[in-house]
């Protein structure tokens, strides 16, 4: 099972802005869904390990 975590970044905070098994919706967000939100980046996660990360365009 992959676990999808979408980090929203500015120049001040990093914050969680979704956590779940969705691809489809975790791949779907872009920054304009966030207020102050310059960068969108994807980790994804399966059985406990962190195996990929990328930056959302």
């Amino acid at each position: 099972m992959k676990l999808y975590v979408i980090l929203s970044f500015n120049e001040e905070e990093m914050e969680n802005v979704y956590v779940g098994e969705d691809e489809e919706k975790a791949l779907a967000l872009k920054t304009e869904d966030f207020d102050n939100c310059a960068a969108l980046f994807v980790e994804v996660w399966e059985d406990g390990e962190k195996i990929d990360d990328y930056r959302l365009v």
